[in-house]
Formats: C-alpha cells, sequence, structure tokens
C-alpha cells in the first residue's frame, strides 16, 4: 500500500461495512470502494501484515486491537470534520467530500482544535 490515505481508507470502510453486516470479506469492500478485487485483495493482505486486521480460513476480516482503534480514530475525524464543516454552512455533500479528504492530512493540533469548537 502507497500511502498513509489509502490505508486508512481501507481501514474505515472496513469498520462501516462491518457496522453493516455480520462478516466482511474483500470482495465487500472492493464493491464498497469500487475498486478491483485484486486491488483491494494486496491492500487487505497488507494491512494484514502490519497488523491491523486478521483473515479467517474462510476470507472473513476481522480487526485486531490496534486496526480496530485506528480505524474508529480515522472514522472520528471524519463524523467531526463533517459536522465542523456543516455548522460553517457548507452543504451536506461539500462537508462529506472535504471531510473525506482532509481528515487523513490534518494534524492533531488542529483537530483537538477543532474538537473544542464543537464542543467534543
Amino acid at each position: 500500500m502507497k500511502d498513509h490515505e489509502s490505508e486508512e481508507m481501507y481501514l474505515e470502510t472496513i469498520l462501516l461495512l462491518k457496522g453493516r453486516k455480520a462478516a466482511v470479506r474483500s470482495i465487500d469492500v472492493a464493491e464498497s470502494l469500487g475498486y478491483a478485487k485484486s486491488s483491494v485483495s494486496r491492500a487487505v493482505n497488507l494491512l494484514q501484515d502490519r497488523g491491523y486486521i486478521v483473515i479467517d480460513a474462510d476470507g472473513f476480516i476481522g480487526f485486531t486491537d490496534e486496526g480496530e482503534r485506528r480505524a474508529e480514530r480515522i472514522y472520528d475525524r471524519h463524523l467531526t470534520l463533517t459536522r465542523f464543516f456543516s455548522e460553517l454552512g457548507a452543504s451536506d455533500a461539500a462537508a462529506e467530500r472535504n471531510a473525506c479528504r482532509i481528515e487523513h492530512v490534518i494534524d492533531d493540533e488542529i483537530f483537538e482544535l477543532i474538537k473544542a469548537r464543537l464542543g467534543k
């Protein structure tokens, strides 16, 4: 996996899928993201190698403790930034689109200031 943003997008997608269905496989991730199965398979294997997920014998994906914490942190950034942009007056679509991009690059100091502004 080439970059930090890609890794985070996969973790966030797996988290969201696990919230909707009991069992998640690579094919579910591929369909959700609109990526080729081969690309997702490679990325999922890298996430496993990095200790963020486990894949059982049936191909079902589960989080390690570290992976789940990281995925939840990413998703919290997404939700918080979306809310922040909405409260600034952005349309729902613009708030969502920009949060999705910014969540991967915003530094902790600025993110904590935004959370404080929102009273979180």
